[in-house]
Parts: structure tokens; sequence; C-alpha cells
């Protein structure tokens, strides 16, 4: 009994003394797919700071671990996962990738945060969102996604750039300062140059990109400073993972075809109106074919594009290898497209993780055959009663300068061609101090190398002698990059938030190189262009504090200094301050117990930011520009280029405007419900714009000057829904629509009273059909009254006198509509179930109009019959109205000015995913896409979406089919 006693009385002693004993857990972490190591994962047990990370091969130890401890497991790009210690000495645990979360780091210039407490207005695409289909550079993929950005391709050639507008943009465009966004790709903000390609976003292959970031508002991107007006765009390539190789086969073939023609006289009908109308020499020069010259330029076109990759990792450094290959036939024949990418990516983490080290390489080369674009309007033009070739085998011609050509001999008689090559890269190094972890140090060090060439000509048996029978141009740009800056991040439970403190230094050097070039006539006139280089630097000092106090409420505020060696020095150097504040209502006891609400944020910002993208490098210095040798001076029996000043302005300052934004987030029912409210102003002021100079004015016509101030407003609403989720089924809706107006709030002495006038047309002398003007939106149509009978046609030469002076001139002209839209929006769909998944995407517009200049130009009576020697052709529109007037008060008639409202299916996409594809670990899809399948408007032009407004004989945007396929190995 007193055995039992003593046994009972030593198991009392050891129990609590076993509750608490701390013992040491081993185990591995392990990718729940792939079964392979996953090094660097953080552990720590939950409620405590003990915690420890795995090794390269996925082992770690936990020292100190009690019973019913809960020990959690994160790792980025991966769903958390916990495990309850019951006494286990070794365990495996997996973890499953989490492409969400991902998504819920946001690049801000800099640095990153936390989707939940960014402070500006930033949007972010990631791969597996982007457009679906064959695109060939990283706007397409985003067309549509993100409230506040439009996107407007240039036309429907492979590779063509894009118009790219945020919130907006703040300047006035082409003949000001541009409207362009910044492009930072991969810590590199890179020139939107175009040397020898179509689309200098097009130099990037799509397959590589991970990410693409839109700051939206200046709290967002005043961190840029002087180049962020319009909005910043960061692109971020992907990178390798630790592990095995991985081999990934992207690749699809597409099949083209045009979408619409415009409507034209076909032979019998010309026949007809020439027969109708036309004197006796007119009606002798009828053929007697029925040619449709659209049908003869025009063809079915095929692309393919191949891309494969290579990624993995070995100790502390991860890879990733890339190489594509894209081929796109145009619709307009002899067009071609043809580009080979290559990428490198290297990431290495050195001495317990204290020094990051990452290189980055990207490579293209670019060839383009450029068909001949004049033979889209000599297509709408030429007479179809006459057939492609004479009998002898020559292209048919009217032997008349001023006739239209025949599209067919424009095509297969010249022979342009361009070439660029692209390198952009970067060597970033990130060091955390041994004796102070919290404070890290970067030095990022890029480089961005285009060259570019451009040559051609005609044949000589088919060009006239002020053209260009031969010309060979070459250029280059260079743009180096330093950025020093230090970062430091503490928690700080005092407040039971954090501090993140950035400040540094930012130098970037252009250089622009003109190699020597020529051109040459048929009658052997040459012009040379000389030697010539020139550049500028931007540099920078800039820091951003942000401040999170009990996780609730998030202080972001920045500053930069910029200078540009393009502005005179009293206007070199400006500051461009931002602060946002913002408010996770859903932290808040009143909202604590409200289940459906997931999260809640209220965001208040407000920045200035700068711009300095001009026309001209240096339009406030006084430059000299040398002559060609058409204009050489004889000085004895030696000949010399002469030079002359450049016109310029000292008095040239930047543009600044300033940005205030309200915005909400929010997530609903766990976040299966997400979106985002953003209202916004945009005040800007020194606008500047290249403009006539005063009569007293010496040597030059036109000039740089700060002009004036505009103001731009708008909503953005974002909606997504996640409704319907399980192991077979997932679907995904969303959409984004935007709401925008702007005006011209004020412009200088001498541009005030009558306003600016830009939107030049083809069709009389000198006409422009868009004007700059306080109380307007900027570039609004300025036009006659048309005036219509009592059936509603429009009368020819008639127009309303709505000054009521009795006379028709400039003063009876009026405002009306713009060819911005009021309204633009997207929407999409993503459905999976079981291996099948579907993609459609749709995108539109409301309130925009345009101006045809295909049927002001085309339209009427003297397009077809205005010489005895040879015919046009016209646009149906002639049989309507069948106008003669010829004076400029008809090609600035708002006839012309048609609502180009739309809605366009821009892609549908169906795929099967394969498991274990031939019987090994590979896994395939499949997938069978359309581009630009429906397309729902009233507009009778080719297209609705025209960049500018003015439509004149666009490259059509073709209608395609795409057979994709994707292998990981």
């Amino acid at each position: 009994m007193k055995t039992l006693q003593k046994k009972l009385l030593l198991l009392l002693l050891i129990l609590p003394i076993s509750m608490f004993a701390q013992n040491t857990l081993n185990g591995v972490v392990l990718d729940s797919g792939s079964q392979q190591p996953l090094p660097g994962v953080n552990i720590v047990i939950k409620g405590t700071s003990n915690g420890t990370t795995t090794d390269f091969d996925g082992n770690f130890s936990l020292e100190k671990v009690k019973q019913n401890d809960v020990i959690v497991f994160s790792y980025l790009g991966y769903k958390e996962n916990t495990v309850t210690y019951t006494g286990q000495k070794n365990i495996s645990v997996s973890l499953t990738e989490d492409s969400q979360q991902l998504q819920d780091v946001v690049v801000i210039g800099y640095g990153t945060v936390k989707k939940e407490d960014a402070t500006g207005s930033v949007n972010t695409i990631t791969d597996k969102t982007f457009v679906k289909g064959p695109v060939v550079a990283a706007d397409q993929m985003i067309q549509g996604k993100v409230a506040g950005v439009q996107i407007t391709n240039g036309g429907g050639a492979p590779g063509e750039g894009a118009t790219i507008r945020v919130r907006q943009g703040s300047s006035l465009g082409s003949f000001g300062s541009s409207n362009d966004p910044l492009f930072v790709i991969d810590g590199v903000p890179v020139a939107a140059d175009n040397t020898g390609g179509r689309n200098p976003l097009a130099t990037i292959n799509q397959n590589d990109i991970e990410s693409v970031t839109v700051l939206k508002d200046a709290s967002a991107a005043a961190i840029y400073g002087s180049r962020a007006s319009n909005g910043v765009i960061i692109i971020t390539t992907k990178k390798g993972k630790s592990g095995e190789m991985k081999i990934n086969y992207n690749g699809n073939v597409s099949f083209s075809s045009i979408a619409k023609k415009v409507d034209v006289l076909n032979g019998n009908q010309l026949r007809d109106y020439v027969t109708t109308y036309g004197n006796a020499n007119q009606q002798a020069l009828l053929g007697t074919a029925n040619t449709d010259w659209q049908k003869e330029i025009y063809r079915d076109a095929i692309g393919t594009d191949h891309n494969i990759s290579l990624s993995g990792g070995a100790d502390n450094i991860t890879y990733r290898a890339s190489a594509g290959y894209t081929n796109m036939d145009g619709i307009l024949k002899e067009d071609n497209f043809s580009r080979a990418t290559t990428s490198v990516a290297l990431v290495g983490n050195f001495f317990d993780n204290h020094l990051k080290i990452e290189a980055n390489n990207k490579t293209s080369s670019m060839q383009n055959n450029y068909s001949e674009r004049s033979a889209i309007g000599a297509s709408l033009a030429f007479d179809p009663t006459q057939n492609v070739t004479n009998p002898d085998g020559s292209y048919f011609e009217w032997n008349q300068q001023l006739a239209s050509r025949n599209p067919v001999g424009l095509i297969n008689k010249s022979h342009n061609y361009g070439t660029s090559f692209r390198s952009l890269g970067n060597i970033q190094t990130e060091y955390k101090l041994h004796f102070f972890p919290d404070l890290k140090a970067v030095a990022n060090f890029g480089y961005d190398y285009t060259s570019g060439r451009s040559y051609g000509g005609y044949d000589n048996d088919y060009v006239y002698n002020n053209v260009n029978a031969e010309y060979d141009y070459r250029n280059e740009s260079k743009n180096r990059l330093m950025d020093l800056f230090l970062n430091y991040k503490k928690d700080i439970s005092a407040i039971k938030g954090s501090i993140d403190l950035t400040a540094g230094y930012n130098y970037q050097n252009f250089d622009y190189i003109n190699n020597p070039g020529f051109s040459t006539t048929l009658a052997g006139n040459t012009s040379t262009s000389q030697y010539k280089k020139q550049g500028y630097n931007i540099q920078s000092y800039f820091a951003r504090g942000i401040f999170n106090v009990y996780d609730k409420y998030i202080l972001t505020a920045t500053i930069r200094r910029d200078g540009t060696s393009r502005f005179a020095p009293a206007y070199r150097w400006s500051n461009f301050p931002s602060a946002a504040l913002a408010w996770k209502l859903d932290k808040e006891k009143f909202l604590e117990n409200v289940n459906s609400i997931s999260s809640l944020k209220l965001r208040f910002g407000w920045g200035i930011t700068g711009q300095q993208d001009i026309g001209r490098l240096y339009p406030s210095l006084p430059t000299y520009l040398s002559a060609d040798n058409q204009a050489q001076y004889q000085i004895g029996n030696s000949f010399y280029n002469p030079i002359r000043p450049q016109e310029y302005n000292p008095n040239l300052k930047w543009e600044q405007t300033e940005t205030r934004n309200i915005g909400l987030d929010f997530g609903l029912f766990k976040n299966r419900i997400t979106g985002a409210v953003d209202v916004y102003e945009k005040r800007t002021k020194d606008l500047i714009a290249y403009i006539p100079n005063p009569p007293f004015y010496g040597f030059s016509n036109y000039n740089y000057y700060n002009i004036g101030k505009t103001k731009n407003q708008g909503i953005e609403m974002a909606l997504e829904a996640i409704l319907v989720t399980n192991d077979d089924w997932n679907v995904t809706v969303g959409g984004n629509v935007t709401l925008q107006n702007a005006k011209v709030t004020g412009l200088i002495d001498g541009a005030s009273e009558f306003g600016i006038s830009t939107g030049g047309i083809t069709g009389g002398i000198n006409n422009e059909v868009q004007r700059i003007q306080v109380g307007y939106f900027p570039n609004a149509y300025y036009v006659y009254e048309q005036a219509y009978d009592a059936d509603g046609n429009p009368i020819d030469g008639v127009f309303i006198d709505r000054n009521g002076d009795g006379q028709i001139n400039s003063a009876d002209r009026y405002f009306y509509k713009k060819p911005q839209a009021d309204v633009y929006y997207g929407f999409y769909t993503n459905i999976s179930y079981k291996n099948w998944d579907f993609a459609m995407s749709w995108r539109g517009s409301w309130g925009n109009y345009n101006y045809y200049n295909v049927d002001s130009n085309l339209g009427w009576q003297n397009q077809i019959l205005i010489r005895d020697t040879d015919l046009g052709n016209a646009t149906t529109e002639v049989l309507n109205t069948n106008f003669t007037y010829a004076g400029s008060e008809r090609f600035l008639s708002d006839y012309y000015v048609r609502d180009a409202s739309f809605i366009r299916m821009d892609n549908v996409t169906i795929g099967y995913n394969f498991k274990n594809f031939l019987g090994s670990k590979a896994n395939a899809k499949l997938s069978l896409g359309g581009q630009n399948l429906i397309l729902i408007t009233s507009y009778k032009g080719i297209d609705p979406e025209v960049n500018g407004g003015i439509d004149n004989t666009i490259y059509p945007r073709p209608r395609m089919y795409t057979l994709g396929l994707n292998v990981n190995f």
C-alpha cells in the first residue's frame, strides 16, 4: 500500500512539470503540389516572438515548444497553415499556393505594402487575371481591367502602339506635354521612345510579366515627382522559386481577318454616278471592271507565338530564364511583325538573409515589314471600274500626279522596314545591417539601351520626283539609372502598429543619338542627316514615411525634390509633396460584430506631381540646329551646312498637377465580394503648349509657352464577386465603371478670347476641327451647325447663322461634343468546372464622339469628278447627300461629328487542363479563343475607337481566333 502511495505521489509531481516542459520540434515544410521543400518559411509560436525559418532543404528546428502551442507556418505566395503541438518529435507540413496573397502585396515605388495598408489609389493586375489571347504588349494585358485607365489601340497592325490615359491625363497632348503615364519596369523608369518599332512596350515579352500595378492618384505617385502627373504603371517581371527546375512552354497560333470594311461605291454604282453627273470626258474614262480595292489589299493572316521558360533554385539562389519568338502577319498585305526575346532573373540571399542581390536582364530584337499605309486610303479613293493591272502586267495608274494611286501597286512597289534592339536590366542589392536589422540599405543600378533603324523606299518605276526612292536612318537611346536609399521598418508595440521610413537619392541620364542617314528622290536629290547626340538628366531626393497606429489609422507622407537639365536654371528644381490617410473602419468596435463586413477602409489623399516630358529636349535653353545639305552655303570652293538658332523660352516652367482623392475599399462576406470607389479632382497649372508666336517675334512662328490651367474630375467604381467556389466549380464576375469630366479653366492673354485651334483634318486647306478654350472640354469640336430640310436631310452648303449677323463666317462656329467619353467601363467573367475553364471580357464607352473624316473627305461629288484626266471614288455617303459645296464650312460641319459609343467583346477563351499529360508528371492546357468577335455600335466607321477623335482611314482591327497550348514540366 505504501508503495502504491509513493507511486501516485511521484506521478502527481511529474504531471505539472511535464505540462511546462519545453521541447524541440523538428520537421520539414513542403509545397503541397510538387512536394518540393520550401526554404525561408516563417515559423512562429502563436502569441509569442519565438520562431525560426526553414533552411534550403525545407528543414527546421523550433525550440522551447510547450504542450498545446499553436505553431503558425507562413510563406509569401502560400496559404497560412497551423499545427497544434501535442508532443510530436518530427512533423511534415504542406503549404498550398495562394495567388490571392500575391495580389495582397502592392508595389508602390521604392518598396511594397500590404494591400490592406495602402493609402493611395492603387490597382494591381496579376498574370492570373490578365486579358487572354495573343497579346504582344503589356498595355493590351490590362485593357478594360482597371477603373480610371483607358487604353485605345492605335490600329490593327500587329504590335501596334496604344494610347494609355490614366484619369484622362493632365496635359494637352500632341502639341504640348505628353499625356502618357510613366512606365517603371523592374525598378527602372523608362522613356516611351519608339526606335524602329511599332510599340515600345512590345519589346517586353508578355509571358515574362508577373504583375502590372497602376498608381493613379498623387498620394501614391508623387514619389516619382516630375514624371507622375499622368499616373505611373509599374511592371514587375517573373522570378524563380526554390526547388527543382520547372519548365514551361506557352504558345499559340492565331488566324485573323478583317472585321469590317468602309462602304464605298462599287464599279456599277460609280458608272451610274459618272453617267448621271459627269461630263463626256469623265464618262470616257470609265472602265469595265468591278474591282473591290479593299479586298485586293487585305488578307487573312496567320500569327504564331512560342515561349519557353526554366525556373528553380539551388542553395540560396533562385533563377528564371526564358526565350520567346513571335511572328505575326498583318491583315494588310506584306505587313509583318516579328520579335525574339530573352530574359534572365537571378535572386540570391546571403549571410542569413541579410544580403539580397537581384539581377534582371531582358532583351528583344524586333523586325518590322511595314506595308504601305497610304494604300488604305487609296483603296477607298481609287476608281473601281479599272483593273488592277494593264494588259502588259504593269499596274494601272492615272497619268496625273494629283490622282489617287493604285493601292495594290503602292503595297507591292514600296518597301519599308524597321528594326529595333532593346536591352533592359538592373542589379539591385539590399543589405539589412547585422547590428541593426530593421534598417536596410538599397542600391539599384539600371540601364535601358535601344537602337533602331528605318529604311526602304519605292521601286524606281513607281516613284514621283518628290517621293523618297530610298532612305535609311538609324538612332540609339541610352538610359542609365542609379537609386540609393535607406529603408527602416519597425513594429512598435506601444502603438500596436509600425513605422516604415524611406529616404534616398535618384540619378537618371538619357542620351539620344541620331546616326548619319539619308533619303534620295528619283531625281537624285539627296538629303542627309548629320550625327547628333543630345540628352538630359534628372536628379532627385525623395523621402516617404508610413505610420500605422493600432492597425487602424495609417498615414503616408512623401516628398520628392526633382531637378532636370531640360529647363533653365531658374526653373530647374521643384518640390512634389503628398499625404494620405487611411482609416480601417472594420477594426473599430462599432463594426466588430458585423460579420458581413470583412474589410472596410476609407482613404483620403492629396499631392502635387509634375510634368517635364515635352516634345523638345531643351525648350527653355538657347540651342542651334544644323541644316541639311539642301541648304548649304558656298564660301570659295567649299560648301558648308549653316546652323540657325532655335526658338526657346527661358521662362518655361514645370507643369504641376494638384490631386485630391477620396476612396473606399470594401470586402463583404469573407471577401467573396470586394470593391472600391474613388472620387478625384485634378487641377493642372502652367500647361505647356507649342503655339504660334506673337507677330513681333523674330525667327520662328511657334514656341513653347505655359498657357493655362485645366480641371479634371472623375468617379471610379470597381467590383468583383466570387459567386461560386467549391471543389468542382469556381465562378467569378467583375467589372469597373469610370465617369469623367474635364474643362479648361484658364488661358494666357492672346489665347483666352479665341482659344487654340487643333485637330487637323484631311480636306480643305489647313482645316482644324478642335479647339482649346476656357470653359470647355480640352479638344472639343469647334464646328459649323449644319442646316437640314423638313425630312431631316442635310442641305448642301447651307449652315446656321448662329450669331444672326446675316452672313456665315468663323463667328458662327460653336462647341459641339468631344472625343473623350463621359463613361467607360469593362466587365469580365471567369468560370472553372473541374478541368474546364472559361473567360470572357467586354469593354465599352459612352458619350464619346468622332469626327468622321472619311466621309467629309471622300463623301462628296468632287472626290469623283474633280478633274477630266482621272476619276476617283467616294463613300456611299455621296448617294445620300450628293454634296458639291467645297467651302471649309462643309469640312467643319457638325454633320460629320458622330456618336462613337460602343460595347466590344475583347476576348473569349475556353480551355481544358490535362493532368499528368501523356502519362508523365507534366500538366497541360489546351485553349481556344476569339478576340474582337462582337462590336455593338451605331458608329458608321470601321471602328469607333480612334485616338484623338479624328477618324481618317485607320488600320482596321482584325477579328482573331486563337489556338493555344501551355505545358508545365
